[in-house]
């Protein structure tokens, strides 16, 4: 009986498949016990051997707890909209949903044939309208709601209005906008329904407001900060700029100390919970109002060290302040006008981290210094952000660092209101050795009390208040793209109305192009079908706009993370065309009890995440305000990059008559060997011959009207480019001709070989540079799982992911290693069956088989316990290789050793499960139990020694007196032929350890 893996893995997905063998009940017996992961993105590339990682842990626990006797919900879906296949769609025409479809068929190929236990009747694609009807109704509710900051949570905005309407907004408790104008109950009733209607967006949970937005003129979208790398545009990597726009945007910050707190009761990563408690950024200090000189102006700051305010020497305004145009004089508008237009190029991120580029620009302007009334120079400049607190900051060099080169480099006064204290060299910022001078009322108090006067003088003089403010930002919402989620919104009189849930989903029109329309319009301004009938509650042509009943459809969609922010509830019940779940399916799945995933994702899907989840909860609509209970982040499988190092030839004459060679430059490619050239660095006259070599064969390449003369080749100057690992082979040879067919630009590249020869056919090789970076198709390192499964099969796959190391940690690929856990698959085939049949018998187990058994249930179930799968995996070899050397064939042992092994390798456990007679599937069987007492040693096996020297052994019972062990060596024949006669003077017996004889 073989081990032919590819045909019994073949076998047994298609069973799981036909009798749905992992399906889950929304009601049962059983304790529930929900396993998510957090679901692809169905990208063209398809799988690389890195993403199953997190994928297979997850399955693993699935499994196992599935044998502990759980109903086990594990579900899989699609994040199916995105920018990269609208991209694909503007260069090919090809409608996105296309191209998502096949991506998807690609995916789901490749996890079924890695042997995954997900309930595929459950699979949710975010981009199929009967899913993202519900991202549509989630809008709407938030729409529909105000964030009540005295009953703590989201409320329906006609209990708002009802206040309005009662009372005015004096006493309305609200998080909303700033500079809302104080109306009364009368006011309110007066007002005209539209001007009702933009107070209200005022403090609706979602608003539409003109923001400052990531513009990337060349995807036509706004990108959010997390889509932007190094300044550009992780897709494409395009630049991005700052822009001003009319977007829809959420109110999150309303919850910020809600998902601050919400980390303490949820068992996440300590990591992943101090990149989001850092992201929404808590901070007590006050705000602080400065009456801006010669204008009808305030700037309002919010500080954490108002106790300095008389060390203010100047102010900080960030570029996009909607104050900077009005207050700044005739004078300075050129230079404050340039410095916009370049700091409008930088990232928000970027300026972030820039902490040594000092810039900035004068407004001319002065504000008035609440206290002394002394005038303060209004500056601008790029290290303060628009989306962070007002905007605005009283600058303070004595006490902060980025001030204090700011105020150096403009020559801007420097006042020392420190006691004791120089700050001829750097600024002094250690609060707690704080005491006061040239302060005042604050002088020779130190930081806290100084902080608690500041504080009440302010308020006395109506200038200022304590204030708790968050770094968290309303998040922007609107995506100009055409693949995303329709808003459910239609405009009267410019005003958004939402269409009622009863007409959902409202669907993506066809298109003719996926770019912005000629006017700027984002790609649903293409669409002719694009308006809404208030009359049939229907989109109609947009040719009838110009009637009664009939108005334009928001043109922007929604942005990726919508979509993903609440698809673990929807799994819960996925067919509900009525609810987003029912009631029963979320009062018995209630959430999530392990996600596994990126942390890349902390400030971002999991951040959002969280905000709907309490928002819903808030509603009414789900059991918890946490979906998840723990969470784990995998860590990153490595590619093994391979590297072509190609020579700079630095400086070149051209003995034609000017020609131009720009277009031929692709002829001069010249790549060295990885090894000759760590040789060339430390020998000269290698490096001379091998120059020489290199100028003469440049020379003699023909180009048009000339040749090539005087090269320089600077051998400190080589470029090392990514190939292709397909064209490598084990030793880190090159496929050159693979190569050179790979590019045009490297059709005619000269490669020079490890003994310094250029490469022609068979005379010498190519080796590449090798090294660990991420596993990525724009680096050419991955691995396609496909090879691996076909050549080695899914359990070996499985179980090599996860010997690779920790989860969590970051490990290198190797396909060479594959082959140990490969090797131990055919092993532990071979004892159960060889070429006769199965091996394995009735026989009764010995206590060391029962002792290799039951200390393998007790690793494995703490491995997984603890999430140490890597360590599992070394378990179950050393079981094999004992029971192996044992020549176990009781099947007592072997049958609930293939349970332990089924949640790693689940195809040859279920093989060999059915062929010991079983004709259920493994995944049902019990987890076997621990039965400690055959790990207790009943007798030892002692030493026996003669004056010192040990001679033989002999295995004894543990509970035996020492006499009687005394007896018992002495009578044995061993002894007598040691003794020969003769009587020992001495015995000495320590019980469980040894015997010495001494005669």
């Amino acid at each position: 009986m073989k081990y032919n893996f590819n045909e019994i893995e073949a076998k047994w997905q298609k069973y799981w498949a036909e009798n749905q063998t992992f399906k889950a009940e929304n009601q049962s017996e059983k304790p529930k016990y929900y396993v998510l992961d957090m679901f692809p993105y169905p990208s063209g590339a398809g799988l690389h051997v890195g993403h199953p990682l997190g994928y297979i842990a997850s399955d693993i626990y699935a499994r196992y707890k599935r044998h502990q006797g759980f109903n086990v919900l594990h579900p899989q879906g699609y994040d199916s909209f995105g920018l990269p296949a609208e991209q694909y769609a503007i260069q090919t025409g090809q409608h996105p949903a296309i191209t998502t479809k096949d991506n998807i068929s690609t995916y789901r190929r490749q996890l079924d044939q890695i042997g995954f236990s997900f309930d595929w009747s459950r699979e949710v694609r975010t981009s199929d309208p009967s899913y993202y009807k519900w991202t549509q109704w989630i809008f709407i509710q938030l729409f529909n709601s105000w964030y009540n900051n005295d009953t703590d949570k989201a409320e329906d905005i006609s209990t708002l209005e009802k206040l309005f309407s009662s009372e005015g907004n004096s006493n309305v408790n609200a998080v909303c906008d700033d500079s809302i104008e104080s109306f009364s109950a009368e006011d309110w009733n007066d007002f005209s329904s539209e001007k009702q209607q933009k107070i209200l967006l005022q403090y609706r949970l979602t608003y539409l407001a003109e923001t400052e937005v990531n513009w990337c003129p060349a995807l036509g979208t706004v990108l959010a900060n997390d889509e932007i790398v190094n300044g550009v545009s992780e897709r494409g990597g395009h630049p991005v700029i700052r822009k001003k726009m009319t977007q829809w945007s959420m109110r999150i910050s309303a919850y910020a100390e809600r998902l601050l707190q919400g980390l303490n009761k949820i068992d996440w990563t300590d990591s992943l919970k101090e990149s989001q408690r850092n992201w929404i950024g808590k901070s007590v200090g006050a705000s602080v109002s400065f009456n801006v000189n010669n204008h009808d102006a305030v700037i309002d700051v919010f500080t954490t060290r108002p106790d300095t305010i008389f060390g203010v020497s100047f102010m900080t305004l960030a570029p996009e302040h909607e104050l900077v145009s009005k207050i700044t004089t005739p004078e300075q508008k050129e230079e404050v006008d340039t410095y916009i237009k370049a700091t409008a190029k930088r990232s928000e991120r970027d300026r972030m981290a820039d902490v040594k580029t000092i810039s900035g620009a004068f407004t001319g302007a002065y504000a008035e210094h609440p206290f002394s009334k002394e005038p303060i120079p209004i500056w601008i400049g790029d290290y303060v952000l628009a989306g962070y607190g007002t905007g605005a900051v009283m600058s303070v060099p004595c006490g902060d660092e980025r001030d204090y080169a700011f105020a150096n480099h403009f020559n801007i006064p420097i006042p020392n209101i420190f006691e004791g204290v120089d700050i001829s060299e750097e600024a002094f910022s250690d609060k707690e050795k704080t005491i006061f001078a040239n302060s005042d009322f604050l002088n020779g108090l130190n930081y806290k009390k100084a902080t608690k006067r500041a504080i009440y003088e302010l308020e006395q003089i109506g200038q200022g208040e304590g204030k708790t403010n968050y770094r968290l930002r309303d998040a922007v919402f609107s995506r100009q793209r055409y693949w995303g989620e329709p808003f459910p919104v239609y405009y009267v009189n410019g005003l958004p109305q939402m269409i009622e849930a009863e007409h959902l989903p409202i669907k993506l029109p066809e298109v003719e192009k996926y770019l912005p329309t000629e006017t700027g319009e984002p790609p649903l301004g293409n669409a002719t079908v694009w308006a809404w009938d208030t009359a049939k509650n229907e989109v109609v042509s947009n040719d009838l706009i110009d009637n009664e009943t009939i108005h334009p459809l928001e043109l922007n969609t929604m942005p990726g993370w919508a979509g993903s922010s609440y698809y673990f509830m929807r799994y819960m019940d996925p067919d509900n065309q009525n609810e987003i779940a029912s009631k029963e399916a979320m009062d018995y799945w209630q959430d999530v009890d392990l996600y596994i995933g990126g942390s890349e994702h902390a400030t971002g899907h999991l951040l959002y995440s969280r905000f709907w989840q309490k928002f819903l909860f808030d509603k009414g609509v789900v059991p918890y305000d946490e979906y998840a209970k723990k969470l784990i982040n995998q860590g990153m499988i490595l590619g093994t990059s391979a590297f072509a190092y190609r020579l700079d030839l630095g400086s070149f004459g051209f003995d034609g008559k000017g020609e131009d060679i720009k277009d031929q430059m692709y002829k001069f490619n010249v790549f060295v060997s990885s090894e000759l050239l760590n040789r060339l660095k430390d020998s000269v006259e290698e490096k001379v011959e091998f120059t020489n070599k290199v100028r003469t064969k440049l020379a003699s390449i023909n180009l048009d009207k000339g040749r090539l003369v005087n090269v320089n080749i600077d051998l400190k100057r080589v470029h090392a480019i990514h190939a292709d690992v397909s064209f490598v082979n084990s030793s880190n040879e090159l496929d050159v001709k693979a190569f050179r067919n790979w590019r045009e630009e490297y059709k005619a590249a000269i490669f020079i070989g490890e003994k310094g020869e250029i490469i022609e056919e068979g005379n010498d090789v190519y080796k590449v540079g090798r090294d660990v970076e991420k596993m990525s198709k724009s680096k050419y390192n991955v691995v396609n799982p496909d090879d691996i499964v076909a050549d080695y099969g899914a359990d070996s796959l499985r179980l090599y992911e996860m010997f690779l190391g920790p989860l969590e940690q970051y490990k290198p690929w190797n396909t060479a290693g594959i082959t140990g856990v490969h090797s131990f698959l055919k092993k532990l085939w071979k004892l159960y069956a060889d070429d006769n049949g199965l091996k394995v018998t009735d026989a009764a187990p010995t206590k060391d088989n029962l002792k290799t058994l039951h200390k393998t249930i007790k690793k494995v179930q703490e491995d997984i316990e603890n999430f140490s799968f890597n360590t599992s995996v070394s378990t179950f070899m050393i079981a094999t290789n004992e029971l192996t050397a044992q020549k176990c064939t009781s099947k007592d042992i072997l049958e609930p050793l293939l349970i332990l092994i089924s949640p790693y390798a689940p195809h040859i456990a279920e093989e060999l499960w059915s062929q010991l007679g079983n004709t259920t599937s493994i995944s049902t069987a019990a987890f076997p139990e621990f039965d400690a007492s055959h790990l207790v040693e009943s007798s030892k096996n002692y030493p026996i020694s003669f004056n010192g020297k040990m001679r033989f052994t002999m295995e004894l019972p543990l509970d035996m007196s020492k006499d009687a062990i005394e007896e018992a060596v002495l009578a044995n024949e061993k002894t007598q032929e040691q003794l020969a006669g003769r009587t020992p003077k001495k015995v000495i017996v320590v019980p469980g350890k040894i015997v010495n004889i001494v005669g």
